[in-house]
């Protein structure tokens, strides 16, 4: 099993960057595929960003791709989501996950442990 614990969320203006940080514990987690999600108030859970057991590959969902990177850090044990020229639309609790499977899948369904969510809001 597999604890994933977010964090680095804030309030920050449009324009502005954060990181986000995702701690594993548990099991080896080099042997896990990470993938961003988040959920804005009123809206289903969307994903972000995805990256392989070992770096590669990385995915972005269209709406944050050029302003948003994933990266991992194994020895750390710590996926990473440094989100810039952030919007008011990118507004909403940031969720990390795990999954086994390897390549990229943007449903939720598909991954096996989430972490608690790192609220995120952007002001105009």
């Amino acid at each position: 099993q597999v604890q994933l614990v977010e964090s680095g969320g804030g309030l920050v203006q449009a324009g502005g960057s954060l990181r986000l940080s995702c701690a594993a514990s548990g099991r080896s987690f080099s042997s896990y595929a990470v993938g961003w999600f988040r959920q804005a108030p009123g809206k289903e859970r969307e994903f972000v960003a995805f990256i392989g057991k070992s770096g590669l590959p990385t995915d972005y969902a269209d709406s944050v791709k050029g302003r948003f990177t994933i990266s991992r850090d194994n020895a750390k044990n710590t996926v990473y989501l440094q989100m810039n020229s952030l919007k008011p639309e990118d507004t909403a609790v940031y969720y990390c996950a795990s999954q086994q499977l390897g390549w990229v899948v943007s449903a939720a369904s598909l991954y096996d442990y989430w972490g608690q969510g790192t609220q995120v809001t952007v002001s105009t």
